[in-house]
């Protein structure tokens, strides 16, 4: 089974990453994905082999608390840090108590009045004694990181806040030192001693260091709750109530409290609580929450209708046919945020690095001060240079590089009618270079329209499509429901035969008003006797063009004819261009006829067709496309294509269909709308881009900021990283990629200009 937990204590890439190896090795489980944007663990394990206990208490082991989510236990937590309102309290009292501090240590190198009895060296150990009263406040107002950071060091599973504990610790028990020896000097009136010691002091560093931490994690937590913006935007769409009728009256009752079967009222400007059929009534609902399409959907009796839409101008009821978790709108948010809980394979290369990076930090930092001590530069130089190693160091950059950007390019998606369901489907996305297109429902309309009427010389168009009405209002065949919708829309009601025959694999015939009428293919206008003449000609045209042509006679007299094809729909020819101009290949698969399929592909400009494809070789189509070794996404309707969306490297189910592609695609696109599929593929070129630069970001900060705080160049150039400075470094590089992630906010698709003016643009 699957199960998702809810992790505590965790603070850097580091902790996320213990968690995954502690539970990843109990024996039963499959698979553990830890998100430490959301401090969540997804594990997939079986039941019979290790319980939900054993999971928790391997976490526990290294000093971090999980519960599986839904449970009181869960739902009665509080943040370890007491939330946000309380960082913000502790960041101020600290920052108070560091300007004063800041004043009396470095106040009389900026020449500014000091007490009189702070000054000169006789002072010295009073000036260190107030230095250290004012760093204790700092000190206790920031003991989380002390008391996680040391518990984690003792368990064997040092994390960010192990490097913050030891490099403040050090300064402090450094400045402690200093101290007493200042005491000691002057006590003995050794004021040399004094002197060495009064201004070699760390205190304001051991404060410093906390302080700007907290800013740093401060500043990180406002950003990283930006970056579920677009999830939390969608949520807070979700209706809270809903006006049923129940014995014959309107109640407004809370929206988990609707039952499949209810009858629910919705009125002007309302939002609709939950999926279900309109029954009576009709209006216009804005559906832009689910499609992305900002033009409202008229809705009458029968048609189906999606909660958390908004209702216009109409009032109608509707039955409720799937409420609570069931909804629509409740399984986009599930899939966002499970796409958000799981890793993108590039995130494993992060993963790996954070395993072993809190220790190899600290053991460089014990390196360096040995290098230096060996090299004479003096205790102070060595003890300075390792504290500022082990804060500069900054885990959480390698964390956070990832998960954030695929939290807001999930949520990005969303907004704009792509559902990812999982982070390794965004990273596929941008490597794909082959799409492969299912014809009918995809790139064409997914049932015939009427597209041409060609009224013989003897006759009027309407009267030749009001003869075919009425013999296909007694038809079955597939081009029936197509003459018949066009009869509607002109207007024309079917009138009533007598004799009504159909002929096999040629056509129908009747009799109206007393003459016999026939529609059907060229062998039964022969059989009828009928003549075709140059409508002939017409017809072989038209079939090349993918129509499939339909003679309409009466007697021996040639009424006309109507062609009727599967259309393409308006926006499929720029959807395809916009994928040629990205450098994707597009190829169409069908199960229809050659001729057919090209004319389709001539429309649109697909690159390569397949016809005559049995579903259940599609799958084989995109084996052998895969077998060139490209990435290949395929678009299709999910249900008889879910063979082949299984096996593209990234599926795309096309038109909304949650609850059928949530088995088989990787990504579902809730308009009926091809250019989806090139919106998919930017944005998961988006946010690959944007994690390539995040790690970027993570491993140069590392790389350049450890060699400075170890002072490799300070023989070469006189570069030093104090410990103050090492702090506000590593405090602003999880800002900073935390804030790139948040550009993918503004992600747009950008479509070619064509037949459709990109809404885009």
């Amino acid at each position: 089974m699957k199960q998702t937990f809810d992790v505590t204590g965790m603070t850097c890439s580091a902790c996320s990453s213990y968690v995954e190896k502690a539970v990843g090795k109990l024996d039963g489980v499959q698979d553990v994905s830890v998100s430490l944007l959301q401090n969540t663990m997804t594990v997939d394990y079986d039941e019979r082999a290790v319980k939900e206990k054993q999971i928790c208490k391997a976490v526990e082991k290294g000093g971090y608390h999980a519960k599986a989510q839904g449970s009181a236990e869960t739902q009665a937590a509080a943040p370890e840090d007491g939330g946000q309102a309380a960082v913000k309290t502790r960041l101020i009292w600290s920052v108070l108590f560091l300007a004063v501090l800041m004043y009396v240590s470095m106040g009389h190198m900026l020449h500014l009045p000091q007490p009189f009895f702070l000054e000169g060296a006789e002072n010295a150990a009073v000036q260190l004694l107030t230095q250290f009263l004012l760093t204790l406040p700092v000190l206790v107002l920031n003991r989380s990181y002390f008391v996680h950071g040391f518990r984690r060091l003792i368990k064997g599973a040092p994390n960010m806040d192990t490097l913050i504990a030891v490099g403040s610790g050090a300064a402090l028990v450094y400045g402690l030192w200093a101290l007493f020896a200042v005491a000691y000097g002057a006590g003995h009136q050794n004021m040399a001693l004094v002197e060495q010691y009064r201004h070699d002091v760390y205190f304001e560093s051991a404060a410093m260091i906390l302080t700007l931490v907290t800013v740093g994690k401060f500043l990180e937590a406002r950003s990283k709750d930006k970056t579920a913006d677009a999830l939390k935007s969608l949520m807070k769409m979700a209706p809270q109530t809903a006006v049923v009728v129940r014995d014959g009256q309107e109640t407004e009752i809370g929206v988990e409290n609707v039952v499949v079967g209810d009858i629910l009222v919705v009125k002007p400007g309302w939002k609709i609580p939950v999926d279900g059929t309109v029954t009576e009534g009709s209006s216009a609902v804005d559906e832009s929450v689910i499609t992305g399409e900002s033009m409202p959907v008229e809705k009458q009796p029968g048609d189906a209708v999606t909660g958390a839409t908004m209702n216009g101008s109409g009032s109608f009821r509707f039955r409720a046919e799937k409420v609570g978790q069931d909804t629509t709108f409740s399984q986009i948010v599930k899939l966002v945020e499970q796409a958000g809980a799981t890793k993108a394979p590039i995130a494993r290369l992060a993963d790996k690095v954070s395993g072993v990076f809190v220790p190899v930090v600290m053991s460089i930092a014990a390196v360096t001060a040995v290098v230096w001590l060996i090299l004479g530069a003096g205790v102070s130089f060595a003890i300075s240079s390792a504290i500022a190693v082990l804060v500069v160091s900054c885990p959480c950059a390698l964390g956070l590089a990832t998960p954030t950007a695929i939290m807001v390019g999930t949520g990005k998606g969303a907004e704009q009618g792509v559902l990812v369901k999982t982070a390794q489907a965004l990273e596929t996305a941008h490597a794909v270079k082959t799409v492969v297109l299912d014809k009918t429902g995809t790139i064409t309309e997914g049932h015939p329209k009427v597209t041409d009427i060609l009224p013989a010389a003897a006759a009027a168009e309407q009267e030749v499509l009001a003869a075919a009405a009425a013999l296909e209002a007694q038809s079955e065949h597939p081009l029936a429901e197509a003459v018949l919708e066009k009869a509607k829309e002109n207007g024309i009601t079917p009138a009533a035969v007598q004799e009504f025959q159909s002929v096999a694999g040629a056509g129908v015939t009747a009799v109206l008003d007393g003459r016999r009428i026939s529609a059907g293919n060229a062998a039964l206008m022969q059989q009828q006797g009928i003549a075709m003449g140059a409508m002939e000609a017409k017809a072989a045209e038209l079939a090349e063009q993918g129509k499939t042509p339909l003679y309409i006679g009466t007697e021996k007299t040639l009424l006309g004819l109507i062609a009727a094809a599967d259309t393409v729909k308006e926006t499929s020819r720029q959807a395809i261009d916009t994928l040629r101009h990205m450098g994707v290949k597009t190829v169409m698969l069908t199960g229809d006829n050659e001729r057919t399929a090209r004319a389709v592909a001539r429309q649109v400009g697909v690159d390569e067709v397949f016809a005559g494809v049995l579903p259940q070789d599609k799958e084989e189509k995109v084996r052998a496309l895969q077998s060139g070794g490209e990435k290949v996404a395929m678009a299709g309707d999910g249900v008889n294509d879910a063979p082949a969306l299984m096996r593209a490297d990234v599926g795309i189910a096309m038109g909304g269909g949650v609850e059928i592609a949530a088995e088989s695609a990787d990504m579902i696109l809730m308009r009926d709308d091809l250019r989806g599929v090139a919106a998919a593929l930017q944005l998961g070129r988006a946010v690959l881009r944007n994690i390539k630069e995040n790690l970027f970001w993570a491993f140069f900060y590392n790389c350049i900021g450890i060699p400075l705080a170890a002072g490799v160049f300070y023989h070469m150039l006189g570069w030093k990283l104090s410990p103050m400075f090492a702090a506000a470094a590593m405090s602003l590089s999880s800002v900073c990629v935390v804030t790139n992630a948040l550009r993918l906010r503004r992600f747009r698709p950008r479509y070619r200009k064509g037949d459709i003016q990109s809404e885009s643009r």
